[in-house]
């Protein structure tokens, strides 16, 4: 937040080699610095049009700015032109960061003035969970993930939610927590069969295009 660089940063590079490994289990996701605009744009078209890539991840927290910054702007307009989708952390930040920027009701601009661009909201946004619900339901093309947490520590009204308006939109994922136990905690939360379907698999082919 303050040098304007990430703490830990794997290259495209990286992921496109696991890519390669495992193209069955791994697909490309490449990064995006608002404070370098121009490296990150010409990154992202290269990994997409000569790597295969299907996604951008940002992190708009680290830089301490908003997602509808104007900085963030020429990211969301490169991916409509390349037909990918963008995600980006919504929520506190669990880091030593400001975590005012997290706020989903922000990502309202942003979905508002590129109707067609998929956008995924990383880690349930709590604790303003409102927000995040109100964003995946009033926007067609804005999704979200619970990954960060474990299934039973989310809040009660996005589980409520999950299984209700929101079943098209959730995805699971487990941002490096133990995925068997992701899985097996989601089972037990009493949703619907199809709910869990849609959440562990379904929406994610649907948001990557699959």
């Amino acid at each position: 937040y303050s040098h304007h660089k990430l703490i830990m940063d794997l290259s495209e590079d990286v992921v496109a080699r696991a890519v390669e490994a495992d193209p069955d289990k791994f697909t490309g996701g490449a990064g995006y610095n608002p404070f370098r605009i121009d490296d990150s744009l010409r990154t992202v078209e290269q990994c997409v049009r000569e790597r295969g890539f299907s996604y951008v991840y940002f992190h708009p927290i680290t830089f301490g700015i908003a997602p509808n910054d104007r900085r963030c702007y020429p990211l969301y307009a490169k991916c409509v032109e390349l037909g990918v989708p963008v995600g980006l952390q919504v929520g506190h930040s669990a880091e030593p960061l400001p975590s005012n920027p997290g706020h989903p009701m922000l990502v309202d601009d942003v979905a508002m003035e590129f109707p067609t661009l998929k956008i995924n909201l990383s880690h349930t946004g709590w604790p303003w969970t409102g927000e995040f619900i109100s964003m995946l339901w009033r926007h067609p093309n804005v999704y979200g993930d619970i990954s960060a947490y474990f299934p039973k520590t989310l809040d009660p009204e996005l589980v409520r939610a999950m299984d209700r308006q929101l079943r098209s939109k959730i995805m699971l994922g487990s941002n490096g927590l133990d995925l068997r136990r992701c899985v097996d905690e989601l089972d037990q939360l009493g949703l619907r069969e199809q709910t869990i379907e849609r959440v562990r698999r379904g929406n994610a082919l649907e948001f990557l295009g699959r």
